[in-house]
């Protein structure tokens, strides 16, 4: 195992970046045209099938489409907060990803080179640090509108993501209490013998509500319920800031989805015929398809029932689930 030049350690840096992004960017666009099209067989339609071959290059005309629609800047708006909005949620997405790893590490001419852009020993915190400052763009991005529909429609959305993340953060505690670790690869590699799905059932289910609630999807959309809000933090923006602000709630799902991976389902562990980096892939779309069949199937709930959900079931719940693995931890130790 040979250490990297820093000039190597930038220049691989950079290249992981560049195809972070464009994996992500991919990722989203897919995502969105396979969920459409799954909704469409739940629903009896077809789906998009219009640009391609089974629509494939639908995602290509709605980017195109996104790219030169016309940005409208409202008024009375705070220009520059207004503009920054969009990018600061877009960015907090794709930064939030760059310490996940995809699977162990590659030996490649001696050199050994992590499957993620960072390792840092403190993986989880750095994850949670990220995923947590998108709400500013959210919350700006309501109040830089000088709308009222996109002020309530932003001010909704943070208390949400606000109240979700407190019981998401109890979850991961559990975890972090079993693993005996914040990094993420030790995590995975907690989990040999069995998934914490199996180890910790009640936390894995509160997870994925709270994950769910996190990135604002059915049944927890409330920041978005067009009955309410018009359109909730994004009313006033148009074109490709609007693009944006969708496409950082998407990466923000498989962010989630991702890490349910890694804290509850095995990571990249699984039987050898296939590669870790397979195994991996196929868990997180297992995750996203499930968030895909629960928007099929769940109605939107009602904002005091969100809230009253987030606070008064599943926080005491993280907080039960806490103190009972915690204990055994410490008996067991």
């Amino acid at each position: 195992m040979t250490a990297l030049s820093p000039l190597l350690w930038v220049a691989g840096v950079a290249i992981k970046s560049l195809i972070l992004v464009l994996l992500l960017l991919g990722g989203f666009a897919y995502l969105l045209l396979f969920e459409r099209k799954i909704l469409g067989y739940f629903q009896f339609r077809v789906g998009p099938n219009r640009v391609g071959p089974w629509g494939l290059l639908q995602p290509v005309a709605d980017g195109v489409k996104a790219l030169f629609k016309e940005d409208i800047v409202p008024a009375q708006a705070d220009r520059t907060v207004y503009l920054a909005a969009p990018v600061i949620s877009l960015f907090m997405a794709l930064a939030a990803y760059a310490v996940i790893p995809v699977g162990p590490p590659l030996e490649v001419a001696g050199y050994t080179i992590p499957l993620s852009i960072a390792d840092p020993g403190a993986g989880v915190l750095v994850v949670l640090a990220f995923s947590s400052l998108a709400v500013y763009g959210v919350a700006l991005g309501g109040w830089a509108s000088q709308s009222k529909y996109a002020l309530l429609g932003g001010l909704r959305s943070s208390a949400q993501l606000i109240s979700y993340e407190i019981a998401m953060a109890l979850n991961i505690l559990s975890v972090l209490v079993l693993a005996g670790s914040v990094r993420l690869a030790d995590i995975v590699e907690a989990q040999r013998s069995l998934p914490y799905a199996i180890v910790q059932p009640l936390g894995f289910v509160l997870y994925l509500v709270c994950a769910a609630a996190e990135s604002a999807r059915a049944p927890f959309d409330l920041p978005e319920a067009e009955t309410e809000l018009v359109a909730g933090y994004h009313t006033e923006y148009s074109g490709l800031r609007m693009a944006m602000f969708f496409i950082s709630e998407y990466i923000h799902l498989i962010t989630q989805s991702s890490l349910i991976t890694l804290f509850y389902l095995g990571g990249w562990l699984g039987p050898g015929f296939l590669h870790p980096v397979a195994w991996f892939v196929l868990k997180v779309a297992a995750v996203l398809f499930f968030f895909i069949w629960v928007r099929a199937t769940l109605p939107r709930l009602r904002y005091d029932q969100l809230m009253a959900l987030g606070w008064k079931v599943l926080l005491p719940l993280a907080v039960v689930n806490l103190v009972a693995y915690a204990s055994w931890a410490a008996l067991a130790g």
